[in-house]
Parts: C-alpha cells; structure tokens; sequence
C-alpha cells in the first residue's frame, strides 16, 4: 500500500468517478483504475461497486477512505508542521465556505492572508451548511464557515447580521414597515433547507406560529426566484442580498433575528499550520 494509492483512493471518492478523478491527479484514467484495483488486491476488499449512474463506496471502502484522509493528513502535515518550526507556512489550504459569504467576507479575508503568505496554496469549496459540518468532520476541508450554533467543531466569531422577511412586490405586508412572524402565518412559506432553517424554524416554535411550508430550497437566490414568481413569502439572511432585488422586497422582522457565521475547524490544537494562520488572520483582520 502508498501514500500514492491513498490519495487515488481519497480523488476517485471526492470526484465520484475515475475519468474526474484522473483529471484532478493529472493521472490516465486506466492508471486511476489501476490503482484502485491494486488496493482492493491489497487489501482483500471491494472498495466501490460501479453502476449505471457512477460508483459508490461500499462498507469497506467508506472505512478504508477514513483511515486514508486521516493518514494523508497526518503525512502533509509533517513537511507543514517542520516548515511551521523554521518560520514558514506553506502547503496548502481547504477552505469551505457558505455562498452568501464567499463574495462578502471570506474573499477579504482570503485577499489579505494571500498577500501574507503567497505560498500557500487555496482550495475553496462552497456548499450549505451540512455539506460544509460534513467536509470538516471527515478532513476534506480543514477550516468551514458555519451558522452558530455548531456542536462539536472549534468556531472563531466572523459575522452576525439580520435576518428579513422577503415578499413579492405587490404582496399585503410589503404596505407593512415591519414583518412580525404571526403575519406570515397560513401563508405559502418557502423554507431554506440551509443553515437558516434552524433559526427560522425555532423562532416560528417560541412565537406559537405554525409556517405554511408549501416549498423549499437551499440557497437564497433559488428563494427569491420563488417568491418573485408569487409562489409564497420567506425569510433570507441580509449578508449576500443583491442590490436589485426585481419583483421582490424586503421588510425587517419584529422582533429581530439574526444570523451568526463563524469561522470553524474540528480542533485548534490538532489543526494544519495553514488552518492556524488563517484563523489568526482573522484575528487580526477588520471585516
């Protein structure tokens, strides 16, 4: 078994096929095969079963690609972490972010920690906030932006900002300065499947409303679609509204709401050298 094999292993899961993974690595595909197909032989174990659709990782193969991101982590670290001693960080950084945050506050913060340390290399990865918990917790990412709360990961304050009410233009409460939950109350409600839900969930729960759930979709731009098209009313955070919002507006909640996002990673004293010079960019950066 190599270090080789292991990282082959770790692409064809992340690519979920051997032509993306092959792509990824600068490999051929039948090297790619190969090099599962030798593990397997190894190991004794199917790794992935193929089908009409792609493959999939079987039981055996879901433990073997823990224990690889694990050992492939340890082993990038010790050029880091020797590299870390002497006064350099180098190697490279998986970032996770949330999209309503990568154009407002990451990519400031990624500006002035490549200026600072410009040989490190960036991978950014952007989905929701279960996508995100999930890279963190398997190694796939080493530092996530993530919606507080956030049970078992280490978070550094980022951003807290207000969340609001979004209805279409010609809607009754958009004549209302404020939304107050009750209001929205019996009417079609599309609901985020993101980080959001939680606290919009929870405060519909304190407020004794009961939402109307008619739709749901993950992102805000899919939302404010929706509500343009006069399919129901919602609930965005204000962090990556865009200035023209069309056929759309939107009104503060009463009581207030927010969204706090921090900055999270499994564990501040078990991290990557270039996880922990983020972390303390932050520290030192003005949002």
């Amino acid at each position: 078994m190599t270090l080789a094999q292991l990282r082959v292993l770790v692409a064809v899961a992340d690519h979920a096929g051997f032509t993306t993974a092959a792509d990824h690595l600068g490999m051929s595909q039948p090297a790619v095969s190969r090099a599962v197909a030798t593990l397997e032989r190894e190991l004794g174990a199917t790794l992935f079963v193929r089908h009409r659709d792609g493959i999939a990782l079987t039981e055996a193969g879901r433990r073997a690609l823990a224990r690889a991101r694990e050992a492939l982590r340890h082993f990038d670290l010790i050029r880091a972490d020797v590299a870390a001693a002497n006064g350099q960080v180098t190697g490279e950084l998986r970032l996770a972010s949330l999209p309503s945050a990568t154009g407002t506050i990451v990519a400031k913060l990624l500006r002035a920690f490549t200026d600072r340390y410009p040989q490190v290399r960036v991978r950014l990865f952007e989905g929701v906030d279960d996508d995100i918990r999930d890279w963190l917790h398997r190694g796939a990412a080493e530092v996530g932006v993530v919606t507080l709360p956030a049970p078992g990961l280490h978070t550094t304050h980022l951003s807290t900002h207000d969340m609001v009410a979004v209805l279409p233009a010609g809607h009754p409460l958009a004549a209302h300065p404020v939304v107050r939950l009750p209001d929205l109350a019996g009417r079609p409600f599309i609901l985020t499947t993101a980080g959001c839900r939680p606290l919009i969930t929870g405060a519909a729960m304190g407020e004794g409303v009961r939402l109307d759930i008619a739709l749901e979709a993950s992102g805000p731009a899919a939302i404010l679609e929706m509500v343009g098209a006069g399919l129901g009313v919602s609930i965005v955070p204000t962090l990556g509204l865009p200035a023209d919002l069309g056929s759309v507006v939107t009104r503060p909640l009463e009581p207030a709401m927010t969204r706090t996002l921090a900055l999270a990673v499994p564990s501040p004293e078990d991290c990557a050298p270039t996880a922990r010079a983020f972390l303390d960019e932050l520290a030192a950066f003005t949002l």
